[in-house]
């Protein structure tokens, strides 16, 4: 298995589910995989030729990396006989009051859902045995994903920041998106898309609550504010629907006991 993006935050979670798994490892860091780079990327993933490409490299504020890089992955891994696993987000779509499921057709409004969803299509086109797998806010235990640093900052009186009541996604714990890469990474019948985000649509202040619990702080410390008052114009409500991963036994486990 070779990972792009290791050194990520869920790269960090997929290294151990993997050794776990027995799989044997491939993990370049960006200076040898630099995936902006089209030569260098097929050189390495022609000459290892994996079973299974996973593609985690991802800057929010590149589309270089997001879109280009992707291209030459999902390009890279179809010559190389590879099966790719690519992650995707939920924020390529707008929002809604009604779920979404692995049909809906993207239709982000925010640049970075724009350049993740021209990704997607990278990876469509270059054939081959491509997933993707759109997920939603990831957290942790052991390492913090940006929103629990952003939430402790808050709490030790380092920021200011306010989170929003009314944008609501299906935050999931890294731990359980890396037992789902894992658990499809060998299933070659699995191709197209597939939804892996938690079990409950949750705003963003909500879930900053309960980082703050953990953190010792009381749930009404966390300052708040709206979407529209932000001025950053955010879809409200994107929500995941993952009933098709649950019917093939693919868990993510609710806040309350993912951080029990």
């Amino acid at each position: 298995m070779l990972v792009t993006g290791m050194s990520g935050f869920l790269g960090q979670h997929l290294s151990p589910a993997s050794e776990a798994a027995e799989w044997e490892l491939l993990a370049p860091s960006k200076l040898l995989l630099d995936v902006r780079h089209r030569p260098r990327v097929l050189d390495e993933i022609m000459a290892w030729k994996p079973n299974v490409v996973v593609h985690l490299a991802n800057r929010n504020d590149d589309r270089e990396t997001i879109v280009d890089g992707t291209r030459y992955v999902a390009e890279a891994a179809a010559a190389a006989g590879s099966r790719l696993i690519h992650l995707s987000t939920d924020l390529v779509f707008a929002g809604r009051d009604r779920a979404y499921n692995e049909r809906d057709q993207p239709d982000a409004q925010l640049p970075y859902g724009q350049w993740k969803a021209a990704a997607e299509e990278m990876v469509a086109r270059a054939g081959g045995n491509a997933l993707i797998i759109r997920t939603s806010l990831l957290y942790g235990t052991d390492h913090q994903a940006p929103i629990q640093r952003d939430v402790a900052a808050v709490v030790a009186g380092r920021s200011r920041m306010r989170f929003f009541t009314d944008e609501f996604r299906c935050p999931a714990h890294a731990d359980d998106l890396a037992a789902a890469i894992i658990a499809v990474a060998e299933r070659s019948d699995l191709t197209g898309v597939l939804h892996v985000a938690g079990p409950r649509a949750m705003s963003r202040a909500e879930l900053a609550g309960f980082f703050a619990e953990r953190f010792g702080a009381r749930t009404a410390q966390i300052p708040t504010c709206t979407s529209s008052e932000s001025g950053l114009g955010r879809p409200t409500r994107v929500v995941l629907d993952s009933s098709a991963a649950a019917a093939l036994g693919i868990r993510c486990r609710p806040i309350e006991e993912a951080l029990r």
